[in-house]
Order: structure tokens, then C-alpha cells, then sequence
């Protein structure tokens, strides 16, 4: 995430195109969505606490690697060393709530891990700007060192073992037994295109907002932190409640619903003239409340339309899907936007219709997935001697 907001600075300080930034931020997702892809092989395999830790201690002594870096080239690298090991924590989380929340009431779980996302807009990245802005560009990325340092603990001191997924894998099991259910499902097949439709409708215009703000509206860098404190601010606050809504009212229908209100803040920045900086933040703003309020529903719905034994591999595939589908937009964007003798930023209105009409498709595609229905299960949190080990009883 934190590229993002530092595309102005990169671009400026390694002299390089809106395209090849576009290549910058695509070399993460593309080398996370490889990771996730060989995950489903074997992540189903392993207590997921212990994936979790190692894959997020590796994401760590990458990120160090990114804030060693001094060349573009380099960073490169280092971005794509980064992915490597970023594309594993997240299914993870997923198949984890997918293991511990019984299906209505995984909308509410999924947008308080949503909350995460918001808190690192509102705390981390505006923080990381501002470091760089007293600094230079390496400063938070060994921010971000630091406070990996301190989730990692808490993965290893909170995190429980969850191993009732074990329960399904016979010690003969082959481990491309998954991804073979999951490449001759017809239903999760769809329900990737509809992930793939979804990211393609937010990847493609996320990128560019920081440039295109910087570029074309005036901002300093100093003030592009205010993109991300208010529209991390305001997902805190809607997240959970949009995660509720979805438990409630069902999560095909939020989403829909969040995917109309989405084009108008998608239309208004792809298209947004020169105006005053409050007015472009209140569409921001707008930006990552509906883009998260798309994503809630989406994701808790997801972790329903396969079964428990299938669901950590799934999800790596699923996230795998995600990032390539991530790389590709943010590389169809860099080829699309160019940068006028003057500086600013051309074509991010095409870039705007593309992501309206892939919201669109997205909203029909949900229509088309199906929920696995599972029998409740019953959550206990056993004591051990070391950590807590989550069981689930039928």
C-alpha cells in the first residue's frame, strides 16, 4: 500500500513514466499472486498459525530489503522478493475466518479486518509519508520493518493454532488434490472471474490517485497524506457497519448496492479538473469508503462458496487471482496514462470508464455464485500449554 502514496517521489526521484511506476507496483502483485498460486499446493497442509508467522517474518526481511534499496532496478527486486512472501498472510486470514466464524457472521468479521486496512490509511501510511517528506523515500519502509516486528509477536503470542481443517486430509492425501477441485468446480471458477472482475474494477484507478492528485490538482506531498488519514479515517467507521449490513440484508445485495454508489466517486476523481484540495479529498474519501464497502461483502462471501477442506487453498488461489488480476490492471493503467510535456497526467478518464464497467460486470457475476451450505459448527478455544488451539466440533 504504501507505493502507492509514493509514486509521486519515486517517479520524480528515479525519473521514471507513469509505466514504469505502473511496473513497479505491478512486480508485488504479480510475484504475490505466483506465491499464492504455489500456496494452494500445500497450505492446507499446515496449521495455519505457523504459515501465517513464517510467511509474515519473510514479508518482513523483504520490506527491509526494500528500504536498503538505491537504484530502481533494485527496488525492483526487492519489490518482487516482497510479493514472494505478501502473498500468503492474506488468504491465510481469510481461511481463518472461514474456519472460525460460522457463515453469518463472517460479513462482521471480514469488515473488521477490513479495519486494518483503514487503520494502516489513517496511522501507517500518513506517518510513512510524512517520514519521507522530513527524510527521504527509504524511511517507511523501515517503518514498516518496525511494526511488522511488533504484528509478528502478536501472531506468536495471540494467534491460536487452528488445525480443524487437518481433520479432512488423509495422511495419503495428495496435495494437488485441491487445486484440482477447485480448477474442475464450475461454481468457484465463477466466483473467481467475479474476484477478478471486482479488482479490475478498483486496480485499475487506485494507482494513479496519488500521481493524478499530485500531477494535476496541486498537492503537495506533504498534503497527500490527508488522502489516506480521512479515507482510512472514514472506512474505520463504515467497515464494521457495512460487514453488519451484510449479515443482515445478505452480501450479494450490499454489494450490489455499494457497487452502484461506487461509480460516482470513480467517475468524479478519473475526471476531476482543478479544484480546491477539500473538495478532490471529499471524493477520495469517498473512493475508499465505497471501494472497501465493495470489498467487505465480497470477501465474506467468498470464503462461503467452498467447504472447509478446500477452503485454505482456495483462498490462496483466490488471492493468487487477486494479485495477478491487480498487476494486470495497474499495468493496463501505466500503458493507458501519460505524462504531458507540462507534467500532468493524461487518460485517467478512460482508466475511470474501464473500472465502471468492470463494477458493473462484477455485480452481475456475484448473481452467479453459489454458497456451500455446511452444517453449524461449534467454536470452543481450547487451552494448551503453550498457546490456544482452536477446534472445531460438528
Amino acid at each position: 500500500m504504501i507505493m502507492m502514496p509514493l509514486g509521486p517521489q519515486l517517479m520524480r526521484i528515479f525519473e521514471i513514466s507513469p509505466q514504469q511506476f505502473g511496473f513497479l507496483v505491478s512486480a508485488y502483485t504479480f510475484a504475490a499472486g505466483i506465491s499464492s498460486f504455489l500456496g494452494v499446493f500445500w497450505v492446507d497442509l499446515f496449521d495455519r498459525k505457523k504459515v501465517l508467522f513464517f510467511s509474515f517474518a519473510g514479508l518482513i526481511i523483504a520490506t527491509l530489503a526494500c528500504a536498503l534499496s538505491p537504484t530502481y532496478s533494485i527496488l525492483m527486486l526487492a519489490r518482487i522478493l516482497t510479493g514472494i512472501f505478501g502473498g500468503i498472510p492474506g488468504a491465510v486470514v481469510f481461511s481463518i475466518i472461514g474456519d472460525v466464524f460460522p457463515e453469518n457472521r463472517r460479513g462482521t468479521a471480514s469488515g473488521y479486518v477490513a479495519t486494518s486496512f483503514s487503520l494502516a490509511s489513517v496511522l501507517g501510511v500518513p506517518f510513512g509519508l510524512f517520514l519521507a517528506s522530513l527524510t527521504n523515500w527509504h524511511a517507511p519502509f523501515y517503518f514498516l520493518c518496525l511494526i511488522g516486528l511488533v504484528i509478528l509477536f502478536m501472531i506468536f503470542k495471540f494467534v491460536p493454532n487452528i488445525k480443524s481443517h487437518l481433520k479432512h486430509k488423509s495422511i495419503d492425501s495428495k496435495i494437488y488434490d485441491s487445486f484440482l477441485h477447485i480448477i474442475k468446480n464450475s461454481n468457484l471458477r465463477i466466483a473467481l472471474l467475479f474476484i477478478a472482475s471486482l479488482v479490475l474494477g478498483q486496480f485499475t484507478i487506485v494507482p494513479f490517485i496519488s500521481p493524478y492528485m499530485s500531477a494535476n490538482i496541486g498537492f503537495t506531498d506533504a498534503e497527500l497524506t490527508f488522502i489516506y488519514l480521512l479515507g482510512g479515517a472514514a472506512t474505520i467507521i463504515s467497515s464494521p457497519y457495512i460487514g453488519k449490513l451484510a449479515d443482515k440484508f445478505g452480501k450479494p445485495k450490499i454489494f450490489t448496492v455499494m457497487g452502484f454508489l461506487s461509480i460516482i466517486p470513480i467517475v468524479a476523481v478519473t475526471n476531476l479538473p482543478k479544484v480546491s484540495i477539500p473538495i478532490a479529498l471529499i471524493f477520495t474519501t469517498m473512493v475508499f469508503v465505497f471501494f472497501s464497502g465493495r470489498f467487505v461483502p465480497a470477501t465474506a462471501y467468498i470464503t462461503s462458496v467452498v467447504s472447509a477442506k478446500h477452503r485454505g487453498a482456495f483462498m490462496s488461489f483466490n488471492f493468487a487471482f487477486m494479485q495477478i488480476t491487480s498487476g494486470v490492471a495497474s499495468l493496463l493503467a501505466g500503458m493507458i496514462i501519460t505524462k504531458s510535456p507540462d507534467g500532468t497526467l493524461l487518460h485517467y478518464p478512460y482508466v475511470g470508464l474501464i473500472a465502471v464497467a468492470f463494477t458493473f460486470i462484477a455485480m452481475f457475476m456475484i448473481k452467479k455464485v453459489k454458497q456451500v451450505n455446511e452444517p453449524e459448527q461449534e467454536i470452543q478455544i481450547k487451552k494448551t500449554t503453550s498457546s490456544e488451539e482452536v477446534i472445531l466440533q460438528d
